[in-house]
């Protein structure tokens, strides 16, 4: 949500830049991490679950002749396969409310991450109280069991992973601009590449039943699409790893956490 600003400003608040080693949770089709290379000229280790996207990443950034800066691989963000203290930062975008151990998935992005590095989410936010509970429910049926967060939820997960510095802020959107949001994102092969996908899902096989039931599953009332940008929003929200400093053995402190 939020599109390219929203990563932009995510990106800054972890002080991305050249030098950076960046892992993206969660990249899906390699967007935001070919954002982040032709940005930043940082170094981007993308991962998400599904094989699928991860394809499409890798030939988004075969494309964009990018391929040197970044590397894509399959993997589950609650049990990522690399060692402590590996990345300067570890961005995600609409990714931590999925995994059913939310606290869990923040915890290893921290554990991968260099003391004194930051750990980045844009996620989507409640943004109102008192949220309407057939809205819950349609969004967790129709976006594969997503539970979203009141600001100060996606600050207390930071907190518990005892992270520092830590920034939350929450924006409203509607409808017209998150799709204009989501269409600055897209370059011309990426608007095409879309239009195929939808084309293979639906007009090949117009009496797909598949596509039918799907279609009636997530079509919404009139008061849920009201009620989904009065109550949802989304959220940056951002924490930095301690240093951990070493004292002399004489000095009676030992270890100390800045």
């Amino acid at each position: 949500m939020g599109g390219v600003e929203a990563t932009d400003e995510l990106a800054a608040l972890c002080q991305i830049d050249k030098d950076k080693q960046i892992l993206e949770v969660g990249c899906g089709t390699g967007g935001t991490g070919c954002h982040l290379i032709k940005r930043y000229g940082c170094q981007v280790t993308g991962v998400d679950i599904s094989d699928k996207m991860i394809e499409w990443a890798r030939k988004r950034a075969q494309r964009k002749s990018i391929e040197p800066q970044v590397q894509f691989r399959t993997v589950d963000a609650q049990e990522l396969p690399f060692e402590d203290n590996l990345f300067d930062a570890v961005m995600c975008e609409s990714v931590t409310v999925f995994p059913k151990d939310n606290q869990r998935a923040v915890n290893d992005y921290i554990r991968v991450t260099k003391a004194g590095g930051y750990i980045g989410m844009n996620e989507g936010t409640w943004i109102k109280p008192s949220v309407p509970p057939e809205l819950i429910d349609y969004i967790y049926r129709t976006m594969a069991g997503a539970n979203f967060f009141y600001e100060e939820e996606w600050k207390e997960l930071l907190e518990n992973g005892n992270l520092t510095d830590i920034i939350t802020k929450s924006y409203k959107i509607n409808a017209f601009s998150q799709r204009l949001n989501e269409m600055k994102g897209l370059d011309f092969q990426d608007r095409l590449d879309r239009m195929r996908r939808i084309k293979d899902f639906i007009i090949l096989d117009p009496k797909n039943s598949d596509f039918r039931r799907y279609a009636k599953e997530i079509t919404p009332s009139t008061k849920i699409i009201k009620d989904l940008f009065s109550y949802l929003g989304y959220g940056i929200n951002v924490g930095k790893k301690k240093k951990t400093r070493i004292k002399n053995k004489n000095d009676g402190k030992g270890t100390h956490q800045l």
